[in-house]
C-alpha cells in the first residue's frame, strides 16, 4: 500500500514520526508543494525562498532524488495523486501559520470523502499550544508563567530515521526543483549562500558544534555579536531540518559538571521562547497583524520613506545599527542583541510602526518565522503579551560600547569606520576633524550624520506613550 508523506516544514528523515510511520505501511510518495500564503503580506520572502530552494535540494539528495515537487493548489494536486496511485494514506507534520488549520480541515474533508486517512504529526513543536493552560482554562499570556508549565510537561525522545525507507516518483511528473523559480542566481543570493549550510546533515553538525564551541558561556556572551555563542539554528527548527526534540535532548543530556547550569537553562530558555511565540499565534490569530494591547491601536505613530530607507540600507549614522542591518542584507540573518537594538531604533526613534520592520525583516531573513518575527516585534514595540515597556528605549551608543567594545563586528559589517579610534567608533560625529581626516571619514559623505538626535526623539516617544 502507498502512502503520500507530504514534506511542508519538516525537511528531514530523522525524528519526523509521520514518516517513520509511513515506513511501517509501505512505499512512500513524497512531495512537496510550493503554495504561497493566502495574503500577499505574508508570502515567503526572497531570503526564506533561498534558504528553502537549498534545503529541498539537499532533501532531496538524501532520498536519491525522488522527492516530487508540484506547485499549486494543495487538495486538488492531492486528490490527483490518490486517484492515479490509489492512495489510502496521507500523512504531514502541523503547519501553525492561521490559515494553514482551515486548510487542513478543507483538506481533511476532502479526503474524507474518498475514504483517504489524513494524518497530521507535530514534529515542529515539543508541546501542542493547546496542550498548555492555566488554572483556569485558558492561555498563558506571561512568559515566565508558561515556561513554567512547561517545564512540568513530558518532552519525548527524538524517533530515529528508519532504515525500511522506500520512495518512488511520480512517473508523470515533470517538475523539478528550479520551476518553484525559488531563486534567481543574483549576487545578492550568492553572498547569503556563502554563509549557510543547509539540510538535515548541516543541522546536526551545527548543533553539535555549537555544544562544543558556543554553549559554555552562553547566558552572558549570546549579547556579544563578535563572539560564536549563538547557535543560528533558527532556519533549522522553521525549516525543520532539525526538530527542537532533537535539539531539546543534546542539551538535556550534557553533563552539568562540565557545563554550568545557567548556561544550559538560558538556551533551553530561547527554545521556549520560540513555543511561547507560536503558542501566543494559536490563541491569538491576529498576532502577525494586530497589537496584542490593544491601547497600541491609539499610537501616534509616524511615517517618513527616507528614514525608513536609510534605516533597511543602514545609512542611519549609528554605526550599530546600520551594522545590523547591513549583516542581515549581506547574510540574511542578524544577531539577537542587535535585532532588539535595530527594532527599538525604528519604532522608538523614528516612530515608525512596527509593521514596516516585521515586514522587512520577513523578507530578508532566512529564518523568518512568522510567530517569532511577530512576537519578538510585538516586544521591542511594548504591545505585546508579556513584552518589554515601550519606555525601555536602548541606545545604539551604549549598546554598541557595551556588547562591542573593540569594533569588531560593527567594523565588519560598517568597513569606512575601519580606522576611526574606538573612543569615537559608536558616535563618530563626535570626533575631531583632524581624527576623522585620518581615519578616511568625510560625515555626510562617506558615512552619513546621525538621522535623528537620540535624546530629542526618545522625549518624543515617551510623550507619545503617555498620550495611551
Amino acid at each position: 500500500m502507498n502512502t503520500i508523506f507530504w514534506f511542508k516544514q519538516d525537511l528531514r528523515l530523522s525524528d519526523n514520526e509521520g514518516i517513520l510511520e509511513a515506513s511501517k505501511i509501505g512505499k512512500i510518495l513524497p512531495i512537496y508543494i510550493f503554495s504561497d500564503a493566502p495574503s500577499d503580506e505574508f508570502k515567503i520572502g526572497k531570503a526564506s525562498k533561498l534558504y528553502l530552494h537549498h534545503s529541498l535540494e539537499s532533501l532531496d539528495q538524501s532520498i536519491d532524488d525522488k522527492l516530487n515537487f508540484y506547485k499549486g493548489d494543495s487538495k486538488k494536486i492531492l486528490v490527483n495523486l490518490i486517484k492515479k496511485y490509489d492512495i489510502k494514506n496521507v500523512f504531514c507534520s502541523r503547519c501553525y501559520e492561521p490559515w494553514e488549520a482551515s486548510h487542513d480541515a478543507e483538506i481533511e474533508k476532502a479526503l474524507a470523502e474518498l475514504n483517504v486517512n489524513f494524518r497530521i504529526f507535530n514534529g515542529s513543536y515539543l508541546w501542542e499550544p493547546e496542550s498548555i493552560k492555566n488554572e483556569i482554562g485558558s492561555y498563558y499570556k506571561v512568559f515566565s508563567a508558561y515556561k513554567r508549565k512547561a517545564y512540568l510537561s513530558e518532552v519525548r525522545k527524538p524517533f530515529r530515521k528508519p532504515t525500511n525507507l522506500h520512495f518512488i516518483k511520480d512517473s508523470d511528473n515533470t517538475m523539478r526543483l528550479h520551476d518553484l523559480n525559488l531563486i534567481s542566481h543574483n549576487s545578492w543570493e550568492q553572498k547569503i549562500e556563502s554563509y549557510w549550510g543547509f539540510g538535515e546533515d548541516a543541522a546536526l553538525k551545527k548543533l553539535n558544534h555549537f555544544i562544543k564551541n558556543g554553549l559554555l558561556g552562553y547566558k552572558i556572551e549570546r549579547d556579544y555579536p563578535a563572539k560564536e555563542n549563538t547557535s543560528k539554528l533558527s532556519p533549522n527548527l522553521h525549516f525543520g531540518e532539525i526538530s527542537p526534540y532533537q535539539i531539546w535532548d543534546a542539551v538535556g543530556n550534557i553533563d552539568s559538571m562540565h557545563f554550568p547550569k545557567e548556561d544550559l537553562d538560558h538556551f533551553l530558555s530561547e527554545v521556549i521562547w520560540r513555543e511561547f511565540s507560536c503558542y501566543l499565534m494559536t490563541h491569538f490569530t491576529g498576532f502577525p497583524y494586530d497589537n496584542f494591547q490593544a491601547k497600541f491601536d491609539k499610537f501616534p505613530w509616524r511615517f517618513d520613506k527616507n528614514l525608513l530607507n536609510a534605516w533597511k540600507k543602514g545609512q542611519t549614522g549609528y554605526p550599530i545599527v546600520d551594522a545590523g542591518m547591513r549583516e542581515l542584507w549581506e547574510t540574511g540573518y542578524m544577531h539577537n542583541r542587535v535585532r532588539m537594538v535595530v527594532a527599538s531604533f525604528l519604532i522608538k526613534n523614528l516612530m515608525i510602526h512596527w509593521h514596516y520592520g516585521r515586514d522587512w525583516f520577513w523578507d530578508c531573513l532566512v529564518d523568518a518565522d512568522l510567530a517569532n518575527n511577530s512576537a519578538s516585534w510585538q516586544w521591542v514595540a511594548g504591545c505585546g503579551a508579556d513584552a518589554a515597556p515601550y519606555f525601555r528605549i536602548f541606545n545604539p551608543i551604549t549598546q554598541g560600547e557595551k556588547f562591542d567594545s573593540n569594533g569588531e563586528y560593527t567594523r565588519k559589517f560598517v568597513p569606512e569606520l575601519q580606522l576611526l579610534p574606538d573612543k569615537y567608533l559608536f558616535k563618530p560625529w563626535t570626533a575631531p576633524l583632524d581624527v576623522l581626516k585620518a581615519s578616511g571619514i568625510i560625515l555626510g559623505k562617506s558615512y552619513p550624520y546621525p538621522i535623528v538626535d537620540l535624546e530629542k526623539s526618545r522625549n518624543e516617544a515617551l510623550e507619545a506613550y503617555k498620550t495611551l
